[in-house]
């Protein structure tokens, strides 16, 4: 029962797309990450995903449409959902995800951006 300071996680982050978990709720991990760029097209089959973007503009493609994610604002990709989160004009954006601890970064896809480990910070 700490508190825990956003800023100074985020010091703690290095690199783009590497998720680091800062705290557990029940079968939930909160994580955090900076992003700069596209990840991959993935979808979880079994798990929602809630992205809170605290710093920047954050783009969640969908197959059908992009969704633009502010600064203050959520959006929750529901299971089964192709998506692929993106930004633009080589912005570093910082996001709060809270999903279950069984998911995976990039679901069933591997790519050179996938991550299997989520350091603890």
């Amino acid at each position: 029962m700490n508190v825990i300071n956003l800023k100074e996680k985020y010091q703690l982050i290095n690199g783009h797309w590497h998720p680091h978990q800062i705290a557990v709720v029940d079968d939930m991990q909160v994580l955090l990450a900076k992003l700069k760029g596209e990840l991959v097209w993935h979808a979880h089959e079994e798990e929602d995903e809630l992205f809170q973007v605290l710093k920047g503009t954050l783009y969640m493609q969908f197959r059908d449409r992009i969704e633009e994610v502010k600064e203050g604002e959520i959006i929750v990709v529901p299971k089964g959902v192709e998506h692929n989160p993106m930004t633009k004009n080589n912005e570093e954006v910082h996001v709060l995800l809270f999903e279950k601890l069984s998911t995976s970064h990039t679901g069933k896809v591997q790519h050179k951006k996938t991550q299997t480990h989520y350091p603890k910070i």
